[in-house]
């Protein structure tokens, strides 16, 4: 391989798609470790970091345009030591320096390129820059580094404490108290920033952000209100009819850069394709919509056709970009569509297609291309067209699968495979909930086939997990994140299988990151293990975002695994860490949506589903037909020593046990009377 190439830098070494990507750049890259760091501080050098991942549009841009060029490469060898992070592969460093040039510029994206002295204190930090820009940049700071080396000395320890400050949590002692009003104030200041007539944020672009509508889908449930629900229904049916859905592969992008949800930034990450699984089937559950049904399929089987490893775990995410005729990387070239493609393929039947997918000058994109749209219903296709609703639905079946086929002929985009604990974690939880709202053995099939390989591959003697896997390896120290998703898909998949095991995997990983990643003095949890080498601080994250945070999705786990092994200090933890970030929360919803739904928990009743017998399984999936989030599930087919599931069996029966906090009702044998139960409680 060195051969071909006229340069080869240390990325050749590494197993990161993103940075292999850069191994023949004439930058002399390194990958971040201990030994270029160590490198840094031996040369006395400037570091410059850069930040980026695999299905960054204008990251590609940037190295096509800077990173490749030889001018450019010459300051940045004798000046810096370069070092290239995949920020998926380390997002602890990735929060660091994010969170530095946030406060330096007052936001931040990918590529990130932060400059630092060989310590690692940050001093000046940027996005994308166009090449002179760049050139100049660099040259200002050589020069500022070279004449005024104590102004920097001093911006930097100023711009190190703001990031040591930033996020800080520090322990709520004040009284303790969650309220309905405060919850319906909290929904109230949440709604100047939803549109309620397209769905999602109000403006461009839009992100999916799965956990929001899991909020706000229960909250809308659970005090009957409409308009919330409306809004719900909104998101969901215009996410699904617009460009950031595929409509022949299935599948979501990352965003929409418009308000309609119309042009998406076309990578997809098996990340939000997890969570919107588990959105969907929780959604169809509520309104049985066939619509929602057909999404949580398609979206499966998109990831199981593009993104699955034969380990039965899935890669990472697909690049927005692939190559034209002429080897040029174009964003979007593999989904969008010239007319005369489509009719070529689709002949008589383009004018039906073409109305239903908006193949129209609305909705064209850029170089005569188009990206399918299904916005609207279907009354008025049906009049116009003289065609009947299953006469359609099996033409449009027809349609995905020749220009699947036709698809594939074309430029295929970039993959990233490497696999990550926690997005392997989040699409083992669609799998889950997919399973329990559909009961298609399959998905179960799946599900237990991830959570193996986690379980199998992934964890360490030691009780460790790793973070990455890719060519048969694993590695990197997993972070709070990975433990987090891990051990909640874990508790979800005891609550569709009733093998105890996951609570115990799950307990234990728990009690793994008290040992190694809890603060005695917060009572939170840091991002990084004990075990990992030290950067300049050490962050513990609270925000939700697209990804809910580690601490909110453990104070989840906590509140859950504190009612099945009735552990009290697990129970006052989750209570104390919600306390904790409880301001924050009331200033922005969709912001905290995690902590919200665990803040429901606290608000009214809490049912612990207890479920025995040899029937147990069976009986379970008529109970699960029923959307209640404001429970946890606890089952064994034979006796069992849970807390929750002690002195419960009866040889011969099947029983459910409706309790709250480990208090029952009289015990009964149909789901039908355990869901009454409930609804009297409700009452």
């Amino acid at each position: 391989m060195t051969e071909e190439h006229k340069y080869t830098n240390n990325l050749i070494n590494e197993t990161s798609p993103y940075l292999l990507q850069h191994a023949h750049n004439p930058v002399d890259w390194y990958a971040w470790n201990d030994e270029t760091l160590a490198l840094a501080k031996k040369e006395n050098k400037l570091i410059l970091i850069s930040i980026g991942y695999a299905a960054c549009h204008w990251c590609h841009v940037m190295e096509r345009e800077s990173f490749e060029d030889s001018t450019v490469a010459n300051i940045m060898n004798q000046n810096f030591i370069n070092i290239k992070v995949d920020r998926e592969e380390r997002p602890d460093v990735d929060q660091i320096y994010i969170n530095a040039v946030q406060l330096m510029t007052g936001s931040a994206g990918w590529p990130l390129n932060c400059i630092a002295l060989p310590d690692g204190r940050p001093i000046w930090g940027s996005t994308y820059l166009p090449k002179e820009n760049w050139k100049s940049a660099l040259e200002q700071i050589i020069k500022l580094h070279k004449e005024n080396p104590d102004k920097i000395e001093e911006y930097a320890a100023q711009l190190t404490t703001g990031v040591e400050q930033s996020g800080l949590v520090t322990l709520n002692t004040s009284e303790k108290e969650y309220t309905t009003v405060e919850l319906d104030t909290i929904v109230d200041n949440w709604k100047k920033y939803m549109d309620t007539d397209l769905g999602g944020s109000v403006g461009a672009p839009k992100f999916p952000m799965p956990n929001n509508y899991q909020f706000l889908l229960r909250y809308a449930v659970q005090n009957n209100d409409d308009k919330i629900m409306d809004y719900v229904n909104t998101t969901l049916t215009n996410m699904a009819y617009g460009g950031l859905y595929d409509q022949i592969g299935g599948g979501f992008a990352r965003y929409s850069v418009d308000a309609k949800w119309h042009i998406p930034h076309f990578e997809k990450m098996l990340y939000d394709n997890g969570q919107l699984v588990s959105l969907y089937a929780n959604a169809y559950l509520v309104t049985k919509n066939p619509l929602y049904k057909q999404v949580v399929y398609e979206t499966i089987r998109f990831v199981e056709r593009e993104l699955m490893d034969k380990t039965g775990a899935f890669y990472s995410s697909l690049d927005a970009v692939s190559e034209d005729e002429n080897g040029e990387l174009k964003e979007g070239l593999f989904y969008v569509w010239k007319k005369e493609e489509l009719n070529n393929i689709l002949k008589n039947d383009f004018d039906l297609f073409a109305t239903y997918y908006n193949v129209n000058d609305t909705y064209k994109w850029e170089n005569e291309t188009y990206h399918l749209n299904r916005i609207g219903f279907n009354d008025d296709i049906l009049e116009n067209f003289q065609i009947t609703e299953q006469e359609l639905s099996k033409k449009v079946n027809y349609w995905k699968e020749v220009l699947l086929k036709a698809r594939e002929q074309k430029s295929r985009p970039r993959l990233d495979d490497k696999i990550l604990t926690s997005w392997n974690a989040l699409i083992l939880k669609g799998y889950v909930d997919a399973y329990r709202v559909f009961d298609n053995e399959h998905f179960l099939e799946r599900a237990l086939k991830t959570a193996n390989f986690i379980d199998k591959v992934q964890h360490k003697e030691d009780g460790s997990l790793y973070r990455n896997y890719k060519n048969g390896k694993s590695n990197i120290n997993a972070y709070l994140i990975d433990y987090a998703t891990t051990i909640d898909a874990f508790i979800s998949l005891h609550e569709i299988t009733l093998d105890d095991k996951w609570l115990h995997k799950a307990k234990k990983m728990t009690d793994y990151c008290f040992d190694n990643f809890y603060d005695d003095k917060s009572k939170m949890f840091y991002f990084t293990s004990d075990s990992d080498s030290q950067l300049i601080t050490r962050k513990i994250e609270t925000d939700d975002n697209v990804i809910p945070s580690s601490n909110s999705i453990m104070a989840n786990n906590l509140f859950k695994l504190g009612h099945y092994f009735a552990n009290q200090a697990y129970s006052k933890n989750a209570d104390q860490m919600l306390h904790n970030v409880k301001d924050k929360v009331l200033q922005y919803g969709g912001g905290a949506s995690n902590w919200l739904l665990l803040y429901s928990n606290y608000l009214g009743n809490f049912y612990e589903i207890a479920i025995v017998g040899k029937d147990a399984k069976e009986r379970l999936k008529e109970f699960n037909k029923k959307y209640i989030p404001n429970k946890l599930i606890v089952g064994s087919t034979t006796d069992s020593k849970l807390p929750l599931l002690e002195y419960k069996y009866s040889e011969g029966e099947t029983t459910f046990y409706v309790c709250i906090d480990g208090t029952c009702k009289m015990p009964v044998n149909e789901a039908e009377k355990a869901l009454e139960q409930i609804e009297i409680l409700l009452k």
